[in-house]
């Protein structure tokens, strides 16, 4: 995945964007550049990147609205870029499916070695492509589907990671860093509350009732638990 991987930046600053490319480029990454909201929608479906540089602070559209239709019809890895001032925004970035994101101002060298370490994660890897069948879900990973009673539910792919990694271990409470290491790779650099928020909304779209649930639960002092009853 690395060699020769095709990254698309897209930041309305264009020095940023050049210090970025230089960087890139000098560790053999083909480079594809937008500094606007809409444009970079169109970059995405004419150049598919192998993962994307995306401020969130965009013309045209921002940031977060470009994530949101990108994961309408792409499974690209996603970078973030977030000022300080941006924590609510970076939180929401990451449950619509942003892999990571770095915070202005950063060191180029940093934002390099984070696409690396993205880039060398592999959507669920080492996992089983045989369906788990549970009592209420039914959990596809090879198509990477997911129903409950029947209903298909809709999720964002580290959405659908976590659950899955979560039912493969049906039954065993697994620690926050267990669940990073897992979906997001071992040499995953952000907040590990990424997983709280990626369980909270998992909930919603999976539990009867969100506040009580009954199929991810709570282990404390420890992380969380798959409930379900296998068939």
């Amino acid at each position: 995945m690395l060699t020769n991987a095709k990254i698309l930046v897209v930041d309305d600053e264009k020095p940023i964007v050049q210090t970025i490319q230089a960087y890139l480029e000098r560790e053999g990454f083909t480079v594809h550049t937008a500094f606007d909201g809409p444009t970079a929608l169109q970059a995405v479906r004419a150049y598919r990147p192998d993962l994307i540089i995306l401020d969130i602070m965009l013309p045209g559209l921002d940031g977060l609205e470009v994530l949101r239709q990108i994961r309408t019809f792409s499974d690209v890895y996603v970078i973030m870029l977030t000022a300080r001032t941006e924590e609510p925004d970076r939180i929401v970035g990451l449950t619509m499916g942003a892999d990571d994101y770095v915070t202005k101002p950063f060191s180029p060298r940093e934002l390099v070695a984070r696409v690396k370490a993205v880039l060398r994660r592999q959507r669920g890897a080492n996992t089983s492509d045989i369906p788990l069948r549970f009592r209420r879900l039914q959990i596809d990973h090879a198509a990477r589907k997911v129903w409950k009673d029947g209903k298909e539910v809709n999720l964002t792919p580290l959405e659908f990671d976590v659950l899955h990694t979560l039912a493969r271990h049906h039954g065993r409470a697994l620690s926050r860093d267990q669940l990073i290491e897992s979906v997001w790779g071992y040499d995953y650099f952000g907040d590990d509350r990424v997983v709280d928020v990626h369980i909270g909304h998992l909930r919603k779209k999976i539990e009867d009732d969100p506040a009580h649930p009954t199929l991810i639960v709570t282990v404390r002092g420890v992380g969380y638990r798959f409930e379900d009853e296998p068939v």
